[in-house]
This record gives structure tokens, C-alpha cells and sequence, in this order.
């Protein structure tokens, strides 16, 4: 096995069963990472819109809303990226318990596993221990179920299209020995103190977990889970208000590619200026909607004070609609302890001010939706 810089092949079994699969050299990559001008001015750029997302999260008033949002957003897109048929709009269905289908489930659950791991980490550190729980609670009852939830594999696995097999495999992760080690190798480099820059230590270990593959499924999901756990750890984000998966969706082709660049020809630069620019983008694109989405609050605030006291019941609806921009009559008036038709009036009267718009039903059971909050949210899903 000639010693590559991010690897190396290991032939696997023999005769007509033999198989290569990959061995990853362990971080930090060597010779080190090379900070060029183009890499340095990626990582300013980066740091800045870091920077202004995490004042404005500071700074705005109930910020546990818009985090849950964006995390919303963040697993839905996550998801599909890993091909999960699934729209904001089902995410936030009033009715989820009983629409919910397959799809819908993946993308809950990787929102309740985000959940988990944040709560989680106030007690771990980023470890493999916090990484399997956490992958227990995202494959929980759907796809993959028998798919040992929380345990890393024990048989070999493979990226292809639908029906490749170890012959026709895109990409072979390293077998379950070398996967054993690698795994353990990415939790002692995740703890280590490096000198290297928080983002750039985020960009080697997003890349190490995919091609590294502990899991026989949600590898991708986890994977750029671990770059916002890491990023909070390092107090680089306060709050997890970064989608990222956003820019990769975008991107998807060369974000893979340039994965396998590394693989193949050890360019970790590129891979690293890549990332750099989806946390600059992304951050951007969030503090983008922060102030919007503030402006937003502001402006309909205005409304219901001009309302006098019949906008009191329309300000708590209103609060309310910022978690869930889609609502049902019933459910709402349990969730505000007010009554049917104190809600119902409430509704009537957004309805009337234009913020709430009827989407689905007909005179009973229907479905009213802000539409101004989530147009700004539905970009990119």
C-alpha cells in the first residue's frame, strides 16, 4: 500500500471475490494545510459573516424561534440532499400526526436527533459516544431502522447509484477494522487542541466522517450535523442558526466531487476553500433572513398595537405563527388555552390585515398559513 497524503487503497478477500476499499490517513492531513492568499481571504470572509450572524442571533428578541425554524430548514434540506420527497410545507403541517409518511419522518427526525445532540452536548463532549446516540434518535422508526440505529457497522458498505455493488461502486469506505480505527482516530483529532483555524478543523472533519462511513446509513446527515455541533463547541456559533446544507443542496455535484478530489489526489486546499465559501454563503444567507424576518415581526407587531385591545388575542397568535407559520383553528386554541371561537376570531382578523392567508379546507378544518414569514424561509427547499 504506497502511502497516500489524505489515504490509500487495501485490497480486501481475494480471487473473484477481492475488492479495494479505502484507508484514511488520519488528521491532521500531512504535510500540513498550505493557507494560500485565495484560502486566507475565503477564511475572513467566512469569519466576518460568522461573525454577524452570531450578534444578530444575540441580539434579537425570542431567538429560540428562529433557531427552531432554521433547523427546521437545515434538516429538511439535509435530508434532501439524500434524496428524502419532502417540502416545508409537510414539515409544517398542523395535521403532521396524521399525514405524516415516510419522507416527512426522515426530516422530523433528523430535526428531534439535532435537538438531542444539543441538549446532549451540555453534558458530552463531541465524542463517538454523543455521535451514536445521536444517530439512534435520526434513524428511529423509518428507513434504515434495521440498519443497526446507533451502532457503527459491522459489514462493509459502499457509495453507488440504485443496485451498485463492491464492483461498481463509486466510492468503498474503509472496512470494518480500518473504519474501527479512523473513528476512533476523528474523536481523538475532534478533542485535540489544533492550531489550525475552528472553520478549517470543521471542513477536515466533515470530510473525514463521509469517507470514513461508520454508519450503514445517514452517514451525510450526521456528518453535517457534526459541523454545527463542532462549531458551538468551539464557540465559533452561540446559537445554531446556520443552514448549510442550503449551499451544499445547491451545490451537490461538486460537493461530492471535490471530496473524492481529496480521496483520489490528497487536495485537501480545494476541499477547504469549498467549505469555506458554503459557511461564508450560508451565514450570509441567515443573518439575510434574521433581519427580515425581525423586520417582519416589527411591521405586524405595529398592526396588532394599532388594534387596540381587540389586538391582544392577535399578538399572542402572532408569536405563536412564528413557530408555526402553519396553523388549524382546533389545535391552535389548545396550544394558546383560549377558546375556539376567541381563536377563530383572532385568525379572522390576520386574515383580514392580509398576514394570514387560507391554504387548504374548506368552511371546516382549514388550514391558514403565514405566508410572508414562510416565503422567506422556503428558499432553497
Amino acid at each position: 500500500m504506497a502511502q497516500k497524503r489524505a489515504g490509500s487503497l487495501k485490497t480486501n478477500l481475494s480471487g473473484e471475490s477481492a475488492y479495494k476499499s479505502f484507508v484514511p490517513a488520519p488528521l491532521p492531513p500531512s504535510p500540513a494545510i498550505e493557507l494560500d492568499v485565495d484560502m486566507v481571504a475565503l477564511l475572513v470572509k467566512a469569519n466576518r459573516h460568522l461573525a454577524v450572524l452570531d450578534s444578530l442571533s444575540a441580539h434579537i428578541p425570542n431567538v429560540n424561534l428562529f433557531v427552531s425554524m432554521y433547523v427546521r430548514k437545515e434538516a429538511l434540506m439535509s435530508s434532501q440532499i439524500e434524496g428524502t420527497q419532502a417540502t416545508l410545507e409537510d414539515v409544517l403541517d398542523p395535521l403532521l400526526d396524521a399525514n405524516a409518511n415516510r419522507n416527512v419522518t426522515d426530516v422530523i427526525n433528523y430535526i428531534k436527533a439535532t435537538e438531542f445532540a444539543l441538549a446532549r452536548q451540555k453534558e458530552l463532549p463531541l465524542c463517538n459516544r454523543l455521535i451514536k446516540e445521536t444517530h439512534a434518535v435520526l434513524m428511529s422508526d423509518v428507513r434504515g431502522q434495521e440498519k443497526n440505529p446507533g451502532e457503527f457497522r459491522r459489514t462493509q458498505n459502499w457509495i453507488g447509484g440504485q443496485g451498485s455493488t463492491l464492483k461498481s461502486a463509486r466510492y468503498i469506505a474503509p472496512n470494518v477494522e480500518d473504519m474501527t480505527v479512523a473513528i476512533s482516530d476523528l474523536e481523538k483529532y475532534i478533542n485535540d487542541d489544533d492550531s489550525a483555524h475552528a472553520l478549517i478543523r470543521a471542513a477536515l472533519i466533515h470530510y473525514q466522517f463521509e469517507t470514513i462511513h461508520p454508519f450503514l446509513d445517514g452517514n451525510g446527515r450526521i456528518g453535517r450535523l457534526l459541523v454545527t455541533l463542532f462549531l458551538m463547541e468551539q464557540g465559533v456559533l452561540s446559537v445554531p442558526a446556520l443552514y448549510i446544507s442550503y449551499f451544499l443542496k445547491k451545490n451537490r455535484v461538486e460537493y461530492y466531487d471535490r471530496m473524492t478530489e481529496v480521496r483520489e489526489k490528497g487536495n485537501f486546499e480545494q476541499w477547504v476553500k469549498f467549505f469555506l465559501q458554503a459557511i461564508a454563503e450560508s451565514a450570509e444567507d441567515a443573518a439575510d433572513k434574521i433581519q427580515k424576518l425581525s423586520a417582519l415581526r416589527i411591521k405586524n407587531a405595529e398592526a396588532m398595537r394599532a388594534m387596540g385591545k381587540a389586538g391582544k388575542t392577535a399578538v399572542l397568535l402572532l408569536a405563536y405563527l412564528e413557530s408555526n407559520p402553519i396553523i388549524e383553528t382546533k389545535k391552535t386554541a389548545a396550544a394558546l388555552g383560549l377558546a375556539f371561537s376567541t381563536t377563530a376570531a383572532a385568525i379572522k382578523r390576520l386574515v383580514d390585515l392580509g398576514i394570514l392567508v387560507q391554504s387548504a379546507g374548506g368552511r371546516r378544518n382549514r388550514i391558514f398559513s403565514y405566508e410572508a414569514y414562510l416565503e422567506l424561509l422556503r428558499e432553497g427547499t
